[in-house]
């Protein structure tokens, strides 16, 4: 059997990208960060950029498309407007397509940035859902969203973390709002209300580097879990750092 190879290429407010590769399809979702980074960290998990059937993107904002000018030359598919694609394809919520060996469904988020989605992609035998940069998680996209055995999943900040910081109110605001980012407390109670005992890989995403630790997540995860009373015992929590390589396979 062939699985899914995902490379969590960098997570955060300095930049967002995720390479999928199974059987002959290659994607990639948000092309953040800058060019050296992102062409080391292709180099670094052994793929080539020529070789991406699709780019996915997920807004506009510049730490998911800072870089789409070095992969203009490719298939684009985007619901937001972009200015540096070539042969971008629209797409939107509540769609499902077909590329190659993987089934994509695009899921409406919400953001601050006009027509932000998700996805779900799909093998014949696995799932991967990708969440990040909503405020909430709207009850139309659980059902797409729930049981899947790979989660890329938000958990910006810690609340009282983020009040802390010297950032202005209206920040705080913006980032606390519906249209902001998932804490950790929200990220984990969804979590722990989509996952099922054929999940194998929660990646808690987006976290922010002045508002959050990778421990304060991860512990958010296990006091939600602990309090619901649910014990995965199969389950690999992880916790993504801003320029670290993170793989799934």
């Amino acid at each position: 059997m062939i699985f899914m190879r995902i490379d969590l290429l960098c997570s955060g407010s300095k930049g967002n990208s995720c390479l999928i590769r199974h059987k002959d399809t290659q994607l990639l979702i948000d092309c953040g960060s800058t060019k050296k980074y992102l062409m080391e960290s292709f180099q670094k998990v052994g793929a080539c950029v020529d070789d991406t059937n699709g780019v996915l993107i997920s807004h506009a904002h510049s730490d998911h498309v800072s870089q789409l000018k070095h992969f203009k030359h490719l298939d684009v598919y985007s619901y937001c407007d972009l200015k540096d694609a070539l042969d971008k394809h629209d797409v939107f919520p509540n769609q499902k397509m077909i590329i190659n060996d993987l089934s994509i469904q695009f899921i409406g988020l919400s953001h601050d940035s006009p027509h932000t989605i998700g996805f779900v992609v799909e093998s014949e035998t696995e799932k991967l859902v990708y969440v990040t940069d909503t405020g909430y998680v709207p009850n139309q996209i659980k059902p797409y969203i729930a049981n899947a055995d790979h989660y890329i999943f938000e958990s910006n900040h810690d609340v009282n973390r983020l009040m802390q910081t010297k950032r202005p109110m209206f920040l705080k605001q913006r980032i606390l709002s519906d249209s902001g980012h998932l804490n950790n407390e929200d990220s984990s109670l969804n979590l722990t209300s989509l996952i099922n005992m054929k999940t194998k890989n929660i990646v808690l995403a987006h976290l922010s580097e002045e508002a959050n630790t990778q421990d304060l997540a991860l512990d958010t995860f296990s006091d939600v879990l602990l309090r619901k009373d649910l014990h995965p015992s199969k389950v690999d929590v992880r916790a993504a750092k801003q320029f670290e390589i993170l793989t799934i396979e």
